[in-house]
């Protein structure tokens, strides 16, 4: 049987390829997000390994995670390719996205601490600022800060399971077609409001202001393509 000197060394090897492993996903998810990795682009293991400095296990897990969540498609014998901007697919996505988000935003409003409640209220001011400035990299910080915030806030692990997936998604096709919206103005004062009512603790306005960012993502997405409801 292993003695304790080697289980407890076990133990750390395997955290340091956890570490790696989500260092590995959060730099190949920006990539993808940002659109460095464009779609339907092929990419191995071998490549992203040497490029990122990291192991190939560790790559090989973020690869996987990434294709559960619909990043990365795995094709057999052929590769991996990076998934394609499909708007079809982000209309089901922001289906799902109204109604589990609305939960998440509402419960944040009633969960959050008063520390949390500060940071809302300045990713408010911070959407306001982005909008009047039109200042385009402030609006997707405070962006992933606000996702990263609400899911933190709303305490319920099931919820921000189901719900990471999904702001990666919206993140890249929204990134990817950007040139082609006129509303990033109005996109970040939609998510200042949203900010500001989970801040101030009422969840049926945080719920609506959702709701309102919901519809206008959803507007924007239908008139980027000619799509088939």
């Amino acid at each position: 049987m292993p003695n304790g000197k080697t289980s407890n060394l076990a133990l750390v090897i395997s955290a340091e390829e956890a570490s790696l492993s989500d260092q590995a996903y959060s730099q190949i998810e920006e990539m993808i997000v940002t659109m460095q990795l464009a779609p339907e682009t092929p990419v191995s293991e071998a490549q992203l390994s040497a490029f990122l400095g990291i192991g190939r296990t560790p790559i090989r897990e973020a690869i996987q995670r990434l294709s559960r969540e619909h990043l990365v498609t795995i094709v057999p014998k052929r590769g991996i390719f990076i998934s394609d901007l499909n708007t079809q697919k982000q209309l089901r996505v922001l289906e799902t996205r109204r109604e589990l988000e609305r939960l998440i935003c509402k419960k944040a409003a009633k969960r959050a601490s008063s520390e949390e409640r500060k940071e809302l209220e300045r990713l408010a001011k911070d959407f306001r600022k982005a909008a009047k400035e039109k200042d385009d990299t402030l609006f997707r910080k405070a962006d992933k800060e606000l996702n990263d915030l609400t899911i933190l806030a709303a305490r319920n692990e099931f919820a921000a399971a189901a719900m990471s997936p999904l702001h990666g998604m919206s993140r890249r096709f929204w990134f990817g077609n950007f040139h082609q919206f006129a509303g990033a103005t109005e996109m970040a004062n939609l998510h200042g409001a949203l900010a500001f009512a989970i801040a101030k603790g009422n969840e049926a306005e945080a719920g609506q202001a959702l709701d309102d960012l919901i519809d206008c993502v959803e507007n924007l997405t239908r008139k980027t393509f000619s799509v088939a409801d």
